[in-house]
Parts: structure tokens; C-alpha cells; sequence
């Protein structure tokens, strides 16, 4: 188990990498699925062995209503059908946070219930906001859970030039998740679980 990290650089290094991808050109991108609510991309991870997936789609609402749905707080675990169970472990200033949390079975089952401990990180990207993510190894692992691994994740969130009461937000996840899957079940899960993801977070706001 790691001791906890210095929360100022991982921030720092965290935003710069995210920034990073989403300067990556189209045409490196491969679309995996669209629904009426957004479109997923992939492209082989630099990270580990499976796919960046990015994902993108308008949502009728103001930039930081969105954001404070999906970084770690109250409202998460209200709407995001995925995820079962979370709680803020450590609390830093300048928005960063310690979070473990836990995810609900996944096809079937096929895929188990995970765990992941993320440093999550909240900051100002031109006019909107980008939260983002990495997992650490830390605490102990829970039993009945396999520990899954966010390589650097996050959502940019920025309202529409002409229609600033809707944002368009662009998320990009590689997560790991560990234990012994066939590849192809991981990827299809990937893809339906962002796709859901709008889907899950549009009703939410409109409650």
C-alpha cells in the first residue's frame, strides 16, 4: 500500500495530460458506438494494453450543474447507475479529493463488482470546467471486490458558444479493470457504459 501523493503535482500532471489528449486529432480516433445522446471514439491506449475511450455529447445545462453531478459528491450515487457505493476518504484544498468506490456487476455478471480508490481533481478549463481522475494504490482491498485501475480519466465540460445554457461535454476513460476478462467483454461494456452514461446523467439533471 503507497502512502498518499502530493496532491499539487498529481494535479498539475493530471490536468496536463488530459489537455493533452483532448488535442489528439480526429482522425487517430475509431467511433465504437453512437446513440442519440453521444458518440464514443477509442484509440489504443499509451497507458496499458487496452483503449482510451473518448466520449462526447451536448447536455442542456450550465457547465457547473453538470460538473457537480459528476465529481465526486452527493449527487453521484443518486444517478449513476454503475456505481454502488462511494466515499470521500482524504480531503485536500484546490479541489482534490481521495475517493473509493465501488461498481455494480456488468453483463451478466461476467464482469464482477470492482473497486477503485481515485484521486479525483476539479479545475477551471476556458470558459467551463474539467474534473479528472487517476487511480492509487492505496487502502486495503475489500473483499468480494476486485480492485480495478483508472489510468489519467476526466470530463471537460465548456457551454456552447450560442447556447451557453448547454455544455458540451467530452469525456476521456481508460479504465483497467483487472482480473481475468476476455477483452472483447471489457470493450463492449466500455462503450454502453459511456454511452449510458449521458443517457443516465440528462434524466438526472431534469429531475
Amino acid at each position: 500500500m503507497d502512502l498518499l501523493p502530493d496532491a499539487a503535482p498529481l494535479a498539475t500532471k493530471l490536468r496536463n495530460t488530459l489537455v493533452q489528449y483532448h488535442s489528439v486529432p480526429d482522425s487517430e480516433w475509431r467511433v465504437a458506438k453512437r446513440t442519440k445522446d453521444a458518440t464514443v471514439w477509442r484509440k489504443p491506449s499509451q497507458e496499458f494494453s487496452g483503449y482510451l475511450y473518448k466520449a462526447q455529447g451536448v447536455v442542456e445545462d450550465v457547465t457547473n450543474r453538470i460538473v457537480d453531478h459528476i465529481r465526486p459528491g452527493p449527487y453521484r450515487l443518486d444517478w449513476d447507475s454503475l456505481m454502488t457505493t462511494m466515499d470521500i476518504m482524504e480531503t485536500f484544498e484546490e479541489n482534490c479529493c481521495v475517493m473509493r468506490y465501488t461498481t455494480a456487476g456488468q453483463l451478466w455478471n461476467i464482469i464482477a463488482p470492482r473497486e477503485f480508490v481515485d484521486f479525483s481533481y476539479t479545475t477551471s478549463y476556458e470558459d467551463g470546467l474539467l474534473t479528472c481522475g487517476i487511480s492509487l494504490d492505496y487502502g486495503e482491498v475489500r473483499p468480494n471486490f476486485v480492485r480495478g485501475f483508472n489510468h489519467p480519466c476526466g470530463w471537460f465540460c465548456v457551454p456552447l458558444k450560442d447556447y451557453p445554457s448547454h455544455s458540451l461535454l467530452t469525456g476521456y476513460i481508460q479504465t483497467e479493470l483487472r482480473g481475468m476478462l476476455p477483452q472483447s467483454a471489457v470493450d463492449t461494456a466500455m462503450s454502453s457504459t459511456l454511452a449510458n452514461f449521458y443517457s443516465d446523467l440528462k434524466k438526472a439533471l431534469k429531475t
